[in-house]
């Protein structure tokens, strides 16, 4: 069961014309994809921004409490921490990001570079609008550039990212196209658009020619103007109609451990992955194994592992990558905390899994 809150979904309802949406979608994911599934992991720079105004956002109520926004950044060992964990339990990394005026762009590249070889390949990236410099600085570690655009549906968007015009972004996905990078944007649901407002979606993909596309299901921040998350409903339709307009595009999907029930439904739908599951804090209990039966009944295979640490040699894993010794050693330390304390601290709704049996038997079950 998913955690009760302002957010959580209990049941859903699904009418005829849905299931024939998601019936169609479901068909053309198949003819395209191989039925895997994974866990995508966004690994965030900082928790502060300088434009901080998006009107359902975190940020947007920590800005004024920060004085001094350099404190607010991650250390480098934190952030390869979060890397080298991603590695090793196939969490996807979604995008490297992070708010507005927290690093110099050389820290950025040196941290794109550095995440890049962890992982063994080059990585997406969500961080503002880019410059054509900027852009041919980070091409030896990246391969894609995302565009956090919230909504596209104008009016909206200058109520909701007042400080984030279009045209800055349209600009940079230009310049990345230019370059050989592949494109994505983020959409939020539920901040009062309607379903007809697909279109403008649609349009902008084709326009662009995106090869991704992330959905966030909205989660109310106390301090904004939102009280409640989307319907998964909702969310199924933008889902089903993206993947019969666009049968290649990979598309994410943002969830909660709220919204736990859904996550059968959105990617029946269509969806490569679900991103946005607070993965340290569900790591190991009752409310992993959920995420790992919900996606099995989706006739998913799921890729990614929320339940067990593998055994890892974490030395060896980490000084392979990391040549500065006093870093690597940080790194070590800091994911053994990881490993003793924080995976083993557990939202109070979902117990510890006791023991993870081992793969039953394929023909019989046992």
């Amino acid at each position: 069961m998913p955690i009760s809150g302002k957010n959580s979904v209990k049941e859903i309802n699904i009418d005829n014309n849905l299931k024939n949406l998601i019936d169609k979608a479901q068909k053309v994911y198949f003819e395209n994809f191989n039925g895997d599934a994974w866990l995508g992991r966004c690994i965030f720079l900082s928790w502060y921004c300088a434009l901080g105004d998006c009107d359902f956002c975190f940020r947007s109520t920590q800005k004024h409490k920060i004085q001094h926004p350099a404190t607010a950044r991650r250390t480098y060992e934190s952030i390869y921490t979060e890397a080298f964990l991603c590695k090793v339990n196939n969490w996807k990394l979604e995008f490297l990001t992070g708010g507005y005026g927290i690093f110099e762009f050389d820290d950025i590249v040196k941290i794109c570079k550095t995440i890049s070889e962890i992982f063994g390949e080059k990585i997406w990236v969500n961080l503002g609008t880019l410059s054509k410099p900027q852009f041919e600085k980070l091409l030896p570690y990246i391969n894609g550039y995302v565009a956090s655009v919230e909504t596209l549906e104008p009016i909206l968007h200058k109520k909701v990212a007042p400080s984030k015009p279009m045209a800055p972004y349209e600009k940079s996905l230009n310049v990345a196209k230019e370059l050989g990078l592949k494109t994505s944007i983020t959409i939020v649901l539920g901040l009062g658009e309607p379903i007809d407002d697909y279109k403008y979606v649609k349009e902008f993909i084709k326009k662009h020619e995106l090869s991704r596309i992330t959905y966030y299901a909205l989660r109310p921040v106390k301090g904004t103007p939102y009280e409640n998350g989307p319907d998964p409903e909702f969310v199924a339709k933008w889902i089903t109609k993206t993947r019969i307009d666009f049968p290649k595009i990979e598309i994410i999907v943002g969830t909660a451990e709220t919204r736990l029930p859904e996550i059968s439904l959105l990617l029946r739908s269509g969806a490569n992955a679900i991103t946005k599951i607070p993965a340290t804090k569900i790591y190991g209990t009752t409310g992993a194994e959920d995420i790992h039966n919900l996606i099995k009944s989706a006739d998913r295979n799921f890729i990614s592992e929320l339940r067990k640490l593998p055994d890892v040699n974490w030395s060896k894993e980490v000084n392979k990558v990391i040549k500065d010794k006093i870093l690597a050693e940080k790194i070590i330390s800091k994911i053994k905390d990881y490993e003793k304390n924080r995976l083993n601290k557990s939202y109070k709704e979902f117990s510890k899994i006791k023991k993870l049996e081992k793969d039953k038997c394929e023909p019989c079950g046992e």
